[in-house]
């Protein structure tokens, strides 16, 4: 009796593969030796074979586990059990063969299972402000999209009349193949999927079962929106084909640009002009927040750059329950015009103060001469 080879060789992969490694192998090698690509070819109908069942194995935790610690020996009775009753026709591979291929054998072999009929989801962009970001607001749109004809109530068939099952497929939606041990199931070519045909089509619709017309919603935005967040109105996208159910509806928010405000997270961040008195001197300013103003003590000697944070004064963490901070950082305005009496007031202020005032000037002073005397050092 001939031995079989190592499932993980025949798959390619690690035995510490995970699932979506194993997966990924299995649609590559089945895509490659399968039946439909390969007519009449012996030897890639037994590579599919061999694949397939490799999968069948390392897929399932279970009997992953016997595999691993018995071999072969763990799992043959079940393999002999699973291709005598058809392989992928009833094993739980099978149901997870949408899972494993997506749409690609089906673009490629044209097969699939048949459609549910759901509806398109919809994307609406919606432009806020920052401060309806931050408090949450009720906005009202209208949503182009297919929905539900009235006179036919989605079937697609004349009042009166309704779809009668496909004769193909016999109301499936799909047809089944078989080709040697694998059976395929391919869509319908006549149904489409749909698994009914509309002798008599809606005048109203033209047997669509759908109109194009526009829809006014009422849409609660959450405080704390951030750009970019989503939206979901469930069963507000577009009507489902032949009363298939509706799509969803996502808003997807846009915030316009603030001229006051920055937003990180929960975070507001602003920079703010304090005069050189009110830096030197301190003082009690007021900054604005979302809500209205509030005061900040400025000590005496505040540098310019000097970010003060104010609790509670951000916005709405949708993620947490919790409100940001606002970040206020200070910068020292220089006026651009002065009077006589004001210019020379400044004068006598430069005349009697000198470095001392001024610790951080001194310090960089300090560097550049020690910087300078490194210099000419090096050129001696």
């Amino acid at each position: 009796m001939p031995t079989k080879r190592d499932y993980y060789e025949i798959l390619g992969v690690s035995r510490d593969a995970d699932i979506n490694e194993i997966k990924r192998a299995y649609r590559k090698l089945a895509m490659k030796y399968h039946p439909d690509r390969n007519k009449d070819d012996a030897e890639a109908a037994e590579k599919f074979r061999e694949v397939t069942e490799a999968y069948e194995v390392l897929s399932d935790a279970e009997k992953r586990k016997r595999y691993d610690q018995y071999g072969h020996a763990g799992v043959d009775d079940q393999m002999q059990d699973f291709w005598s009753r058809g392989g992928f026709q009833e094993s739980h591979a099978f149901r997870d063969f949408g899972d494993v291929f997506g749409d690609i054998f089906g673009d490629i072999f044209g097969f699939g299972g048949a459609r549910s009929g759901r509806g398109a989801d919809l994307r609406y962009q919606l432009e806020l402000s920052l401060e309806d970001a931050a408090r949450g607001r009720e906005v009202e749109l209208e949503i182009p999209k297919q929905m539900t004809c009235d006179t036919c109530h989605g079937s697609g068939a004349r009042p009166g009349t309704s779809p009668v099952p496909c004769r193909t497929c016999g109301g499936h939606g799909q047809v089944q193949m078989q080709q040697g041990f694998f059976a395929i199931r391919r869509t319908c070519p006549e149904c489409h999927g749909q698994g009914v045909r509309i002798e008599s089509p809606c005048v109203a619709c033209g047997g669509a079962g759908r109109v194009r017309r526009s829809k006014k919603l009422k849409v609660r935005i959450p405080p704390g929106v951030y750009d970019g967040a989503q939206v979901r109105v469930a069963g507000e996208g577009e009507a489902g084909v032949q009363g298939g159910p509706p799509g969803d509806l996502y808003i997807v928010v846009r915030l316009k640009k603030h001229p006051i405000f920055e937003r990180d997270g929960a975070d507001l961040y602003c920079d703010m002009p304090i005069t050189f008195p009110q830096a030197a001197l301190g003082a009690e300013v007021e900054a604005p927040t979302l809500e209205g103003r509030v005061k900040i003590r400025i000590p005496a000697g505040t540098q310019g750059g000097k970010v003060f944070r104010v609790r509670g004064k951000g916005v709405p963490d949708i993620r947490e329950n919790r409100t940001g901070d606002l970040y206020v950082r200070v910068r020292i305005a220089v006026p651009k015009r002065l009077s006589k009496r004001q210019e020379e007031l400044l004068r006598e202020f430069a005349a009697e103060t000198g470095d001392e005032v001024y610790p951080e000037r001194a310090s960089f002073l300090d560097k550049v001469k020690r910087f300078w005397d490194d210099l000419a050092g090096d050129v001696r």
